[in-house]
């Protein structure tokens, strides 16, 4: 009977699971809608920065154009995938700890908006001045719009995601799951997996690598304090 209730409760949880990311999906489809109408006015204010940039391949402009609509469909629909994603989290909590999605929830949002906000006004000038300063009368950088819009998506969305993780270690904190003494054993272990995610959210060169991680290892550092406050508190 207990097997028979587990497998139940397991599957309604898939169910659920597959709703929820239907409904995202869905969301990011009419956000995307929405915001292909606004993509010329975003390019210029993208470009602007760099001036000018080119296309090698009739498809490319078509293509950069295309994954910014994706970018912007993203953002508009982000509230409603995070909703989707702390309710699925709700759903399998006491209701102590249900208490903590109702403060973690909005912070989730606001703190992808401050990673964004320091991938695009920080970290992307100084990749660009870095990377830029190699041109030369015989090296005349000629930058497509397919990579610049990549070069930006990626930095946009990895520190938009990689600024979640001071929040999602307190939340695991407050809940009993992670501890101070925990992270900072496994702080070695969490470097190289920091280095992986890294590699893999940037372009492939050591510099956007290192500009991705050093930030990404600070943070890691700050949640540790974050955990230890909050451990203190309870």
């Amino acid at each position: 009977m207990n097997k028979t209730s587990a497998a139940l409760s397991f599957f309604d949880h898939l169910d659920e699971l597959r709703s929820r990311i239907i409904k995202s999906f869905f969301a990011f489809l009419i956000g995307s809608f929405i915001f292909y109408n606004f993509t010329d006015y975003w390019l210029i204010f993208l470009i602007k920065p760099i001036g000018k940039v080119f296309f090698i391949s009739p498809s490319d402009a078509f293509a950069a154009k295309f994954s910014l609509t994706f970018l912007g469909g993203f953002f508009i629909s982000l509230p409603i995938i995070l909703y989707q994603i702390w309710k699925f989290i709700y759903s399998g909590l006491n209701q102590k700890e249900k208490n903590f999605v109702l403060i973690y929830a909005p912070l989730s949002f606001l703190f992808f908006i401050l990673g964004v906000l320091f991938g695009y006004f920080i970290m992307i000038p100084i990749s660009l001045q870095f990377f830029l300063s190699f041109s030369s009368d015989m090296m005349v950088p000629m930058i497509t719009i397919d990579k610049y819009i990549s070069f930006i998506m990626t930095f946009v969305v990895g520190f938009g995601v990689t600024f979640e993780l001071p929040l999602i270690l307190v939340f695991l904190a407050r809940i009993g799951i992670a501890s101070p003494a925990f992270l900072r054993e496994k702080r070695r272990y969490a470097i190289v997996l920091i280095l992986i995610v890294s590699a893999i959210l940037t372009p492939p060169d050591v510099m956007s690598q290192l500009l991705m991680a050093a930030p990404l290892l600070l943070l890691y550092e700050i949640s540790i304090f974050a955990c230890a406050l909050t451990y203190r508190s309870r």
